[in-house]
């Protein structure tokens, strides 16, 4: 009887490879979402900056957060219309601006919203601390467009103005300003009339635009 001999075919396992994430939309939403709620808490108790100065943990902590938006934001052109608003002021480094805001009751008043107000077909950026009811302190700049995320600016004029009279301070200084806007808030997803963006010259600001009444 004929014996038959089974050779075993050798065993080869299957490399099974995990399929590479697909980076989405929807996920990339959810990530500024996650991270817009995290920056926004480091920075909910600290007066605009004022507290920050003292604080060089929490500064670094605040730091650390915009930098992982802009992370997200770091291909979007955030120097195009959609910048032309009026932004509010939430956090800042920027010495001369906290000084004011801080020590604006010595003058017997105290400061307001500190706004921004830019228009990029006039090639305009305002920069506007108020003093509720009618005093504010303005100071005028032209821009230029230099890149997708920079603005070049030069300052024209200032001025100090209250409910009947005004005091005009010669323009100083010229610069420029890197804009980085985040996924979230470019205007294009959830918060269309809401967002947020930080900018970065010698110092840092992070704004909120205001929404149209």
């Amino acid at each position: 009887m004929a014996t038959c001999l089974l050779i075993p075919t050798p065993y080869a396992p299957k490399c099974h490879r995990s399929p590479t994430p697909k980076i989405t939309c929807s996920s990339l939403t959810g990530q500024a979402q996650t991270a817009k709620r995290h920056l926004l808490s480091l920075i909910a108790d600290q007066d605009r900056g004022i507290k920050t100065q003292k604080d060089p943990a929490r500064r670094a902590s605040i730091v650390e957060a915009i930098d992982a938006m802009a992370v997200l934001g770091r291909d979007t052109v955030t120097t195009g219309t959609s910048l032309s608003a009026t932004w509010r002021l939430l956090w800042t480094t920027e010495k001369e601006q906290l000084f004011i805001v801080e020590n604006a009751r010595l003058f017997g008043t105290q400061a307001g919203d500190v706004l921004q107000v830019i228009d990029v077909e006039k090639m305009t950026l305002n920069n506007v601390i108020t003093f509720p009811p009618d005093g504010a302190f303005f100071v005028r700049s032209g821009i230029e467009i230099a890149s997708p995320q920079r603005v070049n600016f030069r300052f024209t004029s200032a001025v100090l103005r209250g409910k009947n009279w005004e005091i005009p301070l010669p323009p100083f200084g010229q610069g420029w300003v890197s804009f980085q806007r985040e996924l979230l808030t470019h205007g294009n997803l959830l918060h269309p009339h809401d967002g947020l963006h930080h900018y970065r010259s010698s110092d840092s600001c992070l704004s909120s635009r205001l929404k149209s009444s």
